[in-house]
C-alpha cells in the first residue's frame, strides 16, 4: 500500500550550496564542494550514506522521491539516503537526515561503504562513497514532501519481485544495495527481517 502518511510536512532540508566531503577511494577526506557541483557532469566522488528501516513485522521502507528532485525523482528507493555535511560526523548526520525527511527514529547499524557512479542523462550523476546502515523502528514515517513524494513497507519477498518485474522504477544505488544485502549480507538481514 502506497501512502502519503497521516500528516505531512513541507520543509526544505536540501540546499545546493551545502557543502559536502569530497574523499578518495580510501575515503579519506580531500576538501569540500557545494552540493550542486558534486553532482554535476559525471560527479564528484563524495561521501553519502543509505539507510535501510525495517519494522518489527520484517518490513522495508521505501520512499519514492520527490517530483522535484534533480536526480531520479519519482523513483523508488531505500528509506532515507543522504550525505554528512562539512565537519559533521557520520553518527549524526544519518539521524538527522532520517529524522528530517521521514520524521522517525531508529536504532541503526553500520553495515559496509561502496564506491559507485551512476548518470542520470545530462541532468547529473551520483559519484559516492556510500556507508550503508541497517536499522528498526517502531514509529511511523511523517514524510516531508519537499524530500518524499510517497512511502509504504514492503516485505523483502515482495520487493524482490517488484525489482525483477519493474527495476526502472527504482534508484540505481538502492538496487545495487538491495543485491548486495541479498546475498552477502543475508545473515545480518534476517536478523531486521525474521
Amino acid at each position: 500500500m502506497v501512502s502519503t502518511g497521516s500528516s505531512e510536512r513541507d520543509e526544505t532540508v536540501s540546499f545546493d550550496d551545502e557543502e559536502l566531503i569530497l574523499v578518495d577511494d580510501e575515503d579519506r577526506e580531500l576538501g569540500h564542494l557545494s552540493k550542486a557541483r558534486c553532482h554535476e557532469g559525471s560527479g564528484v566522488l563524495h561521501r553519502a550514506f543509505s539507510l535501510f528501516v525495517f519494522n518489527h513485522d520484517g518490513e522495508l521502507l521505501l520512499q519514492q522521491r520527490a517530483e522535484g528532485k534533480r536526480l531520479w525523482s519519482l523513483c523508488w528507493s531505500n528509506s532515507c539516503c543522504s550525505h554528512p555535511r562539512r565537519g559533521e560526523p557520520m553518527e549524526e548526520a544519518i539521524h538527522r537526515r532520517l529524522w528530517q525527511e521521514v520524521d522517525i527514529e531508529a536504532q541503526l547499524a553500520f553495515l559496509y561503504k561502496f564506491r559507485y557512479q551512476a548518470q542520470y542523462g545530462s541532468s547529473g550523476a551520483e559519484h559516492e562513497l556510500c556507508w550503508v546502515y541497517l536499522g528498526v523502528t517502531d514509529n511511523e514515517p511523517r514524510p516531508n514532501r519537499q524530500e518524499i513524494a510517497h512511502w509504504r513497507w514492503i516485505s523483502p519477498a515482495e520487493l524482490d519481485v517488484e525489482l525483477a518485474s519493474r527495476p526502472g522504477d527504482y534508484t540505481p544505488w538502492f538496487k545495487m544495495e538491495w543485491t548486495r544485502l541479498r546475498s552477502e549480507f543475508a545473515d545480518e538481514l534476517t536478523r531486521y527481517t525474521r
